[in-house]
């Protein structure tokens, strides 16, 4: 099999394993669903702001190169502004659909809003996987191999949490496995892309890793945090804290294998 047709195969790979296991939750009874629903939000946050602070912006710095730090900044703060004006639309055409005040969305319009973003965001991220993947082939066949795994790695819990915010949304949960499932594909694409135009590809890199980075943070920050204050008690919040915990690990312990 030549180059392009492991990088195919492993991102590939890394979507239907993402999918699969994002499947599983569905298999589970509607009582054990709604019990572990609320915790994997919890995950899913730290998932999401471990992927932006420990993966995603340190790439974007050290790609950026020395004295790149305040365009990279640049870069993030549009990104907050891109998906802030992206929500304010999505709660708009809610709104009116399901004439509510445009100026007082709902908790459920919120919860709509955030589910399209995570799409947004969560592509754009599976794209520069398979840009990252593509790269480390074309580098060394062992460094694509080990980096592919790596992705993998934190992929999967990742795509599992989004699976859960999706469900949130008030999707179904065939319109939320068929989502997830395209957007994890996502990086097929972006490796097939730049195996062709690696130069491209390269050179504007770190400022959509940062774009993916701000995509990320505002949906934990802005909709998923305010969420999980909801719940005060003692118990509640200790669960909170250990699964947000759990899921920086996680992303933390993906990095450190694709450095080591």
């Amino acid at each position: 099999m030549n180059t392009l047709g492991w990088i195919v195969l492993l991102t590939g790979a890394g979507g239907v394993a993402s999918v699969l296991l994002a499947g599983a939750f569905l298999l589970a009874p509607h009582k054990v669903r709604d019990h572990l629903l609320p915790h994997l939000i919890s995950f899913a946050t730290g998932s999401l702001l471990g992927a932006a602070l420990l993966g995603l912006l340190p790439h974007a710095m050290i790609a950026a190169g020395q004295g790149a730090a305040h365009e990279v900044g640049a870069a993030v703060l549009g990104g907050f502004a891109l998906f802030f004006v992206l929500e304010k639309m999505v709660l708009w055409r809610h709104c009116h659909m399901d004439e509510c005040e445009s100026h007082g969305p709902t908790h459920e319009h919120r919860a709509k809003a955030s589910g399209t973003l995570i799409l947004v965001g969560d592509g754009i991220h599976n794209a520069l996987d398979g840009v990252l993947i593509a790269a480390a082939f074309l580098t060394d066949w062992h460094l694509g191999l080990v980096t592919a795994i790596a992705v993998m790695t934190h992929e999967i819990p990742q795509e599992v949490g989004d699976f859960a915010i999706l469900l949130r949304s008030g999707m179904s949960r065939t319109r939320a496995l068929t989502l997830n499932a395209l957007s994890g594909l996502t990086s097929v694409l972006g490796a097939v892309i730049a195996y062709y135009a690696l130069a491209d590809a390269l050179h504007v890199l770190p400022y959509a890793l940062a774009v993916a980075a701000a995509s990320f943070l505002y949906v934990a920050v802005a909709d998923l945090i305010p969420g999980l204050h909801r719940h005060v008690d003692l118990r509640s919040s200790s669960a909170q804290v250990v699964l947000i915990a759990a899921g920086v690990a996680v992303i933390l312990f993906a990095e450190h294998y694709a450095h080591g």
